[in-house]
């Protein structure tokens, strides 16, 4: 099966979320639209129990997880790194493999950095990598458009916010639907 034509698997999903702190994420290019995707996703994965993991680049100098997003984030403890890579904090990415995650949604700050080192180490490691484009961003567009396309020649699958909640959803008509739909309206 071809990565880049496979859908989305509930079942085998986890999200990322890459160092969207008080300090760096005024800095990027629009940073509300990228926070409030961000906290959409987050929401919809404690939604439909989908695990998530929120990481933190030098929380002493760039400061914690926005609290938007830490109250979004189900059971949030943040993975703290110095790499730019999140492959580097000991341990996550053998997480990922105990719990049956195959397929990893990624957005997150900054995209041409930290979240497309994480994404290609990913990738290096077997994992299928959903970039959510409109879920990241870099100081510059240049910079993040750079990003998702160095991880969509990668082998990524680049999408977007609502391409993941509905695709992660499957179906209408039940409960997680409306609760769901809510987050777009």
């Amino acid at each position: 099966m071809n990565a880049h034509s496979s859908r989305l698997r509930r079942a085998h999903a986890a999200l990322l979320l890459v160092d969207l702190q008080e300090r760096l994420l005024p800095a990027m290019t629009e940073p509300a639209r990228v926070l409030q995707n961000a906290v959409r996703l987050a929401q919809a994965a404690a939604i439909l129990g989908v695990p998530a993991w929120v990481t933190e680049q030098y929380p002493k100098g760039l400061g914690p997880t926005v609290p938007e997003l830490a109250r979004a984030v189900a059971r949030f403890a943040p993975l703290e790194k110095l790499t730019f890579s999140a492959c580097g904090v000991a341990g996550w990415t053998e997480v990922l493999t105990a719990r049956d995650i195959a397929d990893v949604v990624l957005g997150g700050i900054e995209a041409h950095v930290c979240v497309c080192q994480t994404g290609l180490d990913l990738l290096d490691r077997g994992f299928r990598v959903f970039a959510v484009a409109d879920a990241m961003s870099s100081r510059t567009a240049e910079n993040q458009r750079s990003g998702v396309e160095r991880l969509r020649d990668a082998g990524a699958v680049i999408v977007s916010t609502e391409m993941v909640l509905f695709e992660l959803l499957e179906r209408a008509g039940t409960a997680e639907f409306k609760a769901v739909q809510a987050l777009v309206k």
